[in-house]
């Protein structure tokens, strides 16, 4: 336990001094090691440690915040105390609460602690990288590889009686291929992680990805520039989950819809995507990157349906927008360390399979484009408009997959692209991993969804 019960007990009290509605402890105890190697050099190697708490009093509509490296009783009680003065000064009666522990279980079960590999074994998982990388051929010019671990173990209590832990262990290898041909430079990425720890390379082999990578990369440099206009668009399986992330997962967030910032705001119940649409957003769903036993509000993980059959259920909540609207949360109050205070954030968000046959869906498809993998985004959540990059996609003529395009832009509108899927697959799969930005602050979460048809969406290639 990172903070002894007692003193708990009666930092929450002094935090609740002032009259406070509420008061919470959040102690995070993490530590991280990562390698980077480029060019068959070892770049980079760093292991850092971090410890502190993060102290919530709120009072009516006001929250105090404080937080502190110390994490002595005296150091927690300078913390609860300014958090009060900051909610509210000026005296009031002691209020108490009872802790009781909330035992949630883990997505999964770590074998193997990172931090009890030797870090020359973690080289040489890049270096075998690289070296696989290169075999692909002379195009092949520049290869980067990067390996991360991280534990962190935390710690949640508040005057609601919630006292819960978690201990974290995330790991997470990426290579990144550039070749060199006529066309210029062209760059192939794949990258894998998982909440589970060193034993992650008993399930994936590092070579395979690097080979993955270096052939994605030789492949393009064939490309031909992508169409312009409004097309039929396949998504490969797994790799356009995170459109759904940025285009309507954030619109689904309980902050956004209260700021009256998202398209979905006052629509649940109302039909606002094809019936062939479930979209979930499950903690629970091990080991995938953003699995988590609790939120950061001392919460457990749950699978949420936010929309189940084309029509809105839910939105995701955090306890501050809960206890507003008089309901319970959802377990996604998330924040990126403890020097940040919780707001709502995704988990693991996808799509559910359907019952057509992938193979089926191109073949279906007289003239458009498949995307095997998208790049970065953004999205207006207000409108639901956004931008994506297509870093690996085909044309597909006469119900066949036939040459690469180039790099270009996928531009379209998260509502609409929800209503316009007019096919589903039956081949589910995760993406990649990755890290959610908002209100400057980052944590892991997971995506995925089968392979799909969206009936138009607009390309921004250069091809007349």
């Amino acid at each position: 336990m990172l903070i002894d019960e007692a003193v708990i007990d009666g930092v929450l009290g002094a935090a609740l001094r002032s009259g406070g509605d509420f008061a919470e402890v959040f102690a995070e105890d993490r530590r991280a090691t990562g390698a980077r190697l480029d060019d068959g050099r070892v770049e980079d190697m760093a292991s850092g440690r971090e410890r502190g708490a993060g102290i919530r009093v709120v009072i009516g509509d006001t929250t105090g915040f404080a937080h502190t490296g110390d994490l002595s009783e005296a150091g927690l009680r300078a913390a609860a105390e300014a958090a009060a003065a900051a909610a509210r000064g000026g005296g009031g009666g002691v209020k108490r609460a009872e802790l009781r522990r909330v035992d949630a279980p883990a997505p999964t079960a770590v074998a193997v602690f990172p931090e009890t590999v030797a870090k020359a074994t973690k080289v040489e998982l890049l270096r075998r990288a690289d070296e696989a990388a290169r075999r692909a051929g002379g195009s092949i010019r520049q290869v980067s590889v990067v390996y991360g671990d991280s534990r962190r173990r935390i710690l949640v209590a508040n005057s609601e009686g919630v006292l819960a832990g978690d201990d974290q262990v995330k790991t997470r290898f990426a290579v990144s291929a550039v070749a060199s041909g006529d066309t210029g430079l062209q760059t192939g990425r794949e990258s894998v992680g998982a909440t589970l720890g060193f034993e992650l390379f008993d399930r994936v082999d590092v070579e395979d990805l690097a080979a993955a990578a270096s052939a994605r990369a030789i492949t393009k440099l064939n490309a031909r520039p992508a169409p312009s206009g409004r097309v039929p668009v396949v998504i490969k399986q797994g790799s356009g989950g995170v459109l759904f992330h940025e285009a309507c997962g954030h619109g689904l967030e309980a902050d956004l819809v209260a700021k009256d910032s998202s398209v979905f705001a006052g629509k649940v119940g109302e039909l606002v995507a094809s019936p062939l649409v479930t979209l979930v957003d499950d903690g629970t769903m091990g080991p995938e990157w953003g699995a988590i036993a609790i939120d950061d509000e001392g919460h457990p993980a749950q699978r949420n349906v936010l929309i189940q059959d084309g029509v809105l259920t839910d939105y995701m909540w955090d306890w501050l927008r809960a206890r507003q609207k008089g309901r319970a949360g959802s377990g996604n109050g998330r924040r990126e360390s403890y020097q940040h205070l919780p707001m709502v954030r995704m988990t693991n968000t996808y799509v559910l399979a359907g019952e057509e046959d992938p193979e089926e869906i191109i073949r279906q498809t007289p003239y458009g484009v498949y995307v095997a993998q998208l790049g970065g985004g953004q999205v207006n959540t207000a409108s639901g408009d956004f931008v994506f990059g297509m870093t690996e996609a085909y044309l597909i003529e006469d119900g066949r997959i036939t040459e690469p395009l180039r790099d270009a832009n996928l531009i379209g509108n998260g509502p609409e692209v929800l209503r316009n899927i007019d096919v589903v697959g039956n081949d589910f799969a995760m993406g990649s991993p990755g890290t959610c930005g908002k209100d400057g602050q980052g944590v892991p979460v997971g995506d995925g969804q089968p392979t799909l048809r969206v009936t138009g969406l607009t390309v921004g290639g250069t091809a007349r």
